[in-house]
């Protein structure tokens, strides 16, 4: 009866072993297939990922190289009115300059005119006078 009672005892425990591998195997390949296609989606989503931070990087380096330009045309356009108000500038102390010396002139003028008013009235009482 030990024997006998084992033995079928003995086969539900190989055939519940057997059915316990056969489980595991079963859920370990589930696993991996999962896994091996969770890797390929998690490539895919880098490979994705890395193209938009690629096409994002180019258009924020478009936008910088656009920005330099526009930037460089300003700096130019605004040295060339610094010289041209530079140049006004020195043409307008210039013009100061002249005109302070045309006018000490006409004041040497007006005096010199005055002068030879008096010379003249003074020339035409002699000339009444002879007369």
């Amino acid at each position: 009866m030990g024997n006998g009672a084992r033995r079928p005892i003995l086969v539900f425990l190989i055939l519940v072993m057997i059915l316990g591998f056969t489980v595991y195997f079963k859920l370990w390949f589930m696993d991996y297939h999962v896994s091996y296609n969770d890797a390929e989606l998690l490539r895919k989503q880098f490979d994705l990922a890395n193209r938009e931070a690629m096409d994002e990087s180019a258009e924020w380096r478009l936008k910088f190289d656009t920005e330099k330009e526009r930037a460089g045309r300003c700096m130019l356009e605004l040295s060339k009115i610094k010289r041209s108000s530079e140049s006004k500038a020195a043409g307008t102390q210039n013009i100061q300059s002249r005109l302070q010396m045309l006018q000490k002139e006409n004041v040497d003028l007006l005096e010199r005119l005055e002068t030879l008013k008096q010379e003249l009235d003074s020339e035409k009482l002699k000339c009444g006078n002879l007369q």
